[in-house]
């Protein structure tokens, strides 16, 4: 069978298990368990925790005594049991610590699902930067058709999205393990430094300003991304007794999907935005495109201002893919190959780590202080959004003096 498809099914499964709860579990927890936003926000803060360490120290496991693609399948399988049992609990500390461990096994498997992409098709002498946005496109498409089988059968408020999304990590877990074989870079049996065993290898990455300030704003733009996650569906659902019979109402799921639908678009952009303009400008299109997806939610609505919000899910696209996949794609380029599981880790330790667990708390911080009477005043909540994001892009290009050389850009791989 064709590698390319091998690692399509892989990325589409990927990002089916998240897509199916990711964009209306908090709708389900405000909905149906009745949850305050600070109890959402820190249940959506978990992956936050979990991507701090996890994603790095399972990377360590995959750059020096474990297959990369075994680790994938084992943490999926262990995903699969976690996300049963929390579809069965009401109680908040208990699902608080379900989700925790749930974190702990499927972030890593974020970063583990590139480092997987990434051997393969190097080994296949493929161009990594020409080839692999195109695969990864079917990772938005299974988060698109998660959301959809979610939305158009009603479960965005039920407990049936953990059930659907167990079964595809299970799928997925088992799949992993007949992928071709990414045996550790690092069991060549050459002598190593302490730090080189432990994996702590990435980590000199900080040393140079570039990469610094890098990791820096990736995590600022990491917590603008769980913002989005966290509250984007339970937005939508709160408009029922204004617009009952709205489309934004009645099919958030779909809605928010157009994100989606966008993402796939703007990935097949990447490669010529990055060898034209390179990584700073094309950050900091992604941090303006942030300010307009908050503003934009802050000003519309289901009913004459449905064209704003529709807007803001294209403008999605842009947002995440700029800053997600084309920082992937730098850090890639940036670390040495016997280092590159441990740098995408790191990588998302910043975004998902560290920025997700601030975002999470904060955002839920923001909502329960603009929720007076249990009625959520989603404008300034959204404008507030909107004003970190704007801060971010006055100060990012006046610190990340990155310059970029298009006859020099990634030599790697073009």
């Amino acid at each position: 069978m064709n590698i390319k498809f091998r690692l399509l099914v892989m990325n589409f499964l990927e990002f089916f298990v998240w897509g199916s709860w990711l964009t209306s579990l908090g709708a389900y927890l405000s909905t149906h368990l009745h949850f305050t936003g600070v109890q959402i926000g820190s249940i959506f803060a978990t992956m936050g925790i979990a991507a701090m360490f996890m994603p790095g120290l399972l990377g360590i496991v995959a750059d020096r005594w474990v297959n990369a693609e075994r680790v994938l399948g084992l943490c999926h399988l262990a995903g699969a049991g976690l996300l049963f049992w929390a579809a069965t609990v009401t109680d908040y500390g208990l699902l608080y610590w379900i989700m925790l461990f749930n974190s702990f096994v499927y972030m890593p498997t974020i970063a583990l699902n590139n480092t997987v992409s990434y051997n393969v098709l190097e080994k296949r002498d493929y161009n990594v930067v020409r080839d692999f946005p195109p695969i990864r496109v079917w990772g938005t498409i299974g988060f698109i058709v998660a959301m959809w089988i979610v939305d158009l059968n009603h479960w965005t408020v039920t407990s049936t999205q953990l059930y659907l999304s167990a079964g595809a990590a299970a799928v997925l877990g088992v799949y992993a393990f007949t992928l071709p074989a990414c045996a550790p870079p690092g069991g060549t049996g050459e002598k190593r430094s302490l730090s080189s065993a432990l994996g702590l290898d990435a980590f000199v990455l900080f040393r140079r300003k570039k990469m610094a300030l890098f990791f820096l704003f990736a995590l600022l733009l990491g917590a603008a991304l769980q913002i989005s996650n966290a509250w984007a569906t339970t937005f939508l659902e709160d408009f029922k007794g204004v617009y009952p019979d709205s489309f934004a109402v009645k099919h958030p799921n779909i809605l928010v999907s157009v994100s989606q639908v966008s993402e796939t678009l703007f990935i097949l952009a990447i490669p010529f935005f990055l060898r034209r303009f390179g990584i700073k400008r094309v950050m900091l299109l992604s941090i303006f495109a942030w300010v307009f997806r908050f503003g934009l939610f802050g000003l519309g609505d289901p009913g004459t201002g449905f064209p704003l919000l529709a807007l803001s899910m294209i403008v999605y696209g842009m947002a995440f893919d700029f800053f997600n996949i084309s920082g992937s794609l730098f850090v890639e380029r940036e670390a040495d190959m016997r280092i590159r599981a441990s740098a995408q880790g790191l990588f998302m330790i910043m975004t998902n780590g560290i920025g997700a667990y601030i975002g999470g708390y904060g955002s839920g911080w923001v909502i329960d202080h603009f929720t007076v009477a249990g009625v959520r005043h989603w404008s300034p909540i959204w404008f507030t959004f909107a004003g970190y994001a704007l801060l971010l892009g006055i100060v990012f290009p006046l610190v990340f003096r990155y310059k970029h050389t298009p006859e020099t850009a990634y030599p790697k791989h073009v």
